[in-house]
């Protein structure tokens, strides 16, 4: 009886373990999708800033009720301070990010761009540095991997915006005459297309640090949520209207351009949204960013296939190059969440509530000698050993 408690107990801790890994790697899916919806949509016409509005617009619909419902007895108190960081945080990440992402992958690829987004857990650990959410000491072995794979992840993303190079055909498809004459166009916009992609990398990188600010004033996932995605669309609705003056560009049918807009409202904004802040809390937000490259991949099977695209020699060494500088310092950071309980346990502290006469109170006996006390009124109870 005493084993299968202890086996169902190791299993609980091993699953507890791995679902921060499994939210995250789910989400790299749903963002491969939105990615390949976003490019047929806007390949069809579809504006960036209208695309971007109705995402939020069905994420506030989905998410509202449920926020209001479930966090009714623990959401806090809104305050002036906090309102304007949603406000804020609804403009970095909705707005500035989405909009510059959606212009950046027009100018390029869906492929590239995605590839593009390796940058992220590069650029927000350096935002988290400045910002003291995670510190360096050079002495250490961690500290160094994640400064080396920081300067490796940079490396690659040069790569791929300085040099494309030949062609890599994957896959036949009769696509390929009609892609080609795109190439041509989407040449002259590359380098523009590559400046909108690292705007748009910078204001999710800030959404991430500010969200994982936020949290700890205001500890309601779901609430925040819906208050992003709510700010989000007012400020981008305000910005469609002003980029986009044809009324008719509003129209929406049963068609792709409702697929991609509540594909990615739902899944890419609503529960993004929320799964994030959760593992933020737990693990931080470059945890949160380690996992871009999976989507990639992705994105890169799927594009070569349904949209036939072709994938540069420097996108793909680029990507190798921002791979392998993202895992170093992915491997820096697993030694950080290991740390604290190597040092809790290297210290030694035990805990001994003492019962004296119907009155407790707590000794720490931090080299844990044996402590002898004649008195046989005295019992002790050590926890943690």
């Amino acid at each position: 009886m005493g084993d299968q408690t202890s086996s169902a107990s190791a299993l609980s801790d091993v699953l507890n373990k791995a679902k921060p890994y499994l939210a995250i790697i789910s989400l790299q899916f749903g963002y491969a999708g939105m990615y390949i919806l976003s490019t047929i949509c806007m390949k069809h016409g579809m504006s960036n800033f209208i695309l971007a509005t109705y995402r939020h617009v069905v994420a506030t619909i989905v998410i509202a009720p449920f926020a209001f419902v479930l966090e009714r007895k623990i959401r806090p108190k809104m305050t002036l301070p906090i309102f304007l960081r949603i406000v804020v945080l609804g403009f970095l990440e909705p707005v500035l990010d989405q909009n510059l992402y959606y212009l950046g992958m027009k100018f390029t690829t869906a492929t590239y761009s995605s590839a593009f987004v390796n940058m992220l857990p590069a650029v927000t650990f350096i935002m988290a540095m400045i910002f003291r959410l995670e510190k360096i000491n050079l002495k250490k072995i961690r500290s160094i991997a994640k400064v080396v794979g920081t300067a490796i992840t940079v490396s690659g993303a040069m790569v791929m915006t300085l040099y494309k190079g030949p062609i890599i055909d994957f896959v036949k498809s009769g696509g390929a005459t009609h892609h080609g004459t795109n190439t041509e166009s989407a040449d002259q916009h590359w380098v523009s297309g590559t400046i909108m992609l690292l705007g748009s990398i910078a204001g999710w990188s800030s959404f991430f640090i500010l969200q994982s600010f936020t949290l700890k004033k205001y500890p309601a996932e779901l609430s925040l949520t819906a208050w992003i995605c709510f700010m989000g669309t007012v400020q981008d609705a305000g910005l469609s209207f002003i980029m986009v003056r044809d009324l008719s560009a509003w129209k929406i049918g049963f068609d792709s351009r409702l697929l991609a807009a509540s594909y990615s409202g739902i899944v890419c904004s609503g529960i993004a949204y929320y799964v994030q802040g959760i593992v933020i809390q737990q693990r931080g937000p470059v945890f949160v960013t380690a996992f871009s490259p999976l989507c990639m991949i992705i994105t890169a099977a799927l594009g070569t296939v349904i949209l036939a695209e072709k994938i540069h020699l420097g996108s793909i060494l680029g990507a190798i190059i921002i791979v392998s500088g993202l895992y170093t310092v992915v491997w820096g950071k697993s030694k950080d969440v290991k740390t604290p309980e190597l040092e809790e346990k290297s210290n030694g502290l035990q805990e001994l509530p003492i019962t004296d006469n119907g009155r407790s109170r707590n000794v720490v006996d931090g080299a844990a000698n044996a402590v002898n006390i004649p008195d046989s009124k005295n019992t002790f109870s050590t926890r943690g050993t």
